[in-house]
């Protein structure tokens, strides 16, 4: 390929890079408030997060994405650039998957957790951020991570729009040089390179919250004192 060619590629590249990490981020916030909503006490509020959760889970992000960039402006009267309408369709749509994520989490947090944050009089709030959370991340990773890999290749989905994303990109060069095989495999290759780095960052995220997970017991501290903390149901360091 010419240096022109390439260069195309390479904005295609750029761009795809920025849509992941904006709609990566917006869906990131999505799933944390509604999956955390689907645990709230209050049924109205569990209905709704659940509501979102099914319309964005039940329908195709590619209908999704058609339905921010052509059928909003006329009804609304405003128009969004592609890579805003992209980023929208995108994280709402992840979001709502991985609002489950985060649900799945707390929930599988044990219950002698939750007890423990009520016997310490903690509110709502500060046991979900000083008791489940903390545990509860850690185990979200993976299944983060395969669905940030997943958002990777729903970005691809933009090219409808005309936005200059990889996909798009790389198609232009194929008209360019008549040659599939060569262009699509260089496609192909860039895709799982940036997958390949995003698993390795999530893998190297999820040691790090884990490695604050069941400490071993400070110095100067025996082991029935150690035990009779855990069974408090509180997770963290003895003093």
């Amino acid at each position: 390929m010419t240096s022109g060619l390439w260069e195309l590629v390479l904005k295609g590249i750029w761009t795809t890079v920025q849509l992941l990490v904006l709609s990566a981020l917006l869906a990131a916030a999505v799933s944390f408030v509604v999956g955390i909503a689907r645990t709230h006490r209050l049924w109205v509020v569990r209905f709704l997060a659940g509501f979102y959760t099914e319309v964005f889970r039940g329908t195709s992000a590619l209908v999704m994405i058609f339905w921010v960039f052509f059928v909003l402006p006329p009804a609304f009267g405003w128009q969004l650039v592609p890579l805003w309408a992209g980023t929208l369709a995108l994280g709402l749509t992840y979001g709502a998957y991985g609002s489950e994520i985060v649900r799945g989490a707390l929930g599988a947090v044990d219950p002698a957790q939750k007890e423990g944050g009520i016997a310490l009089s903690f509110t709502p709030w500060q046991r979900m951020r000083l008791v489940l959370l903390p545990q509860a991340v850690p185990e979200m990773i993976p299944p983060f991570s395969n669905l940030l890999i997943e958002l990777l290749k729903g970005t691809a989905l933009v090219s409808i729009m005309g936005m200059g994303d990889l996909a798009f990109s790389g198609n232009l060069v194929r008209l360019a040089l008549q040659e599939s095989a060569e262009i699509y495999t260089y496609i192909l290759l860039i895709y799982f390179v940036i997958a390949f780095l995003l698993t390795r960052v999530m893998r190297g995220l999820e040691k790090k919250l884990k490695a604050g997970v069941g400490k071993a017991p400070a110095s100067g501290v025996t082991a029935d004192e150690f035990k009779r903390a855990q069974t408090t149901g509180v997770g963290g360091a003895v003093s």
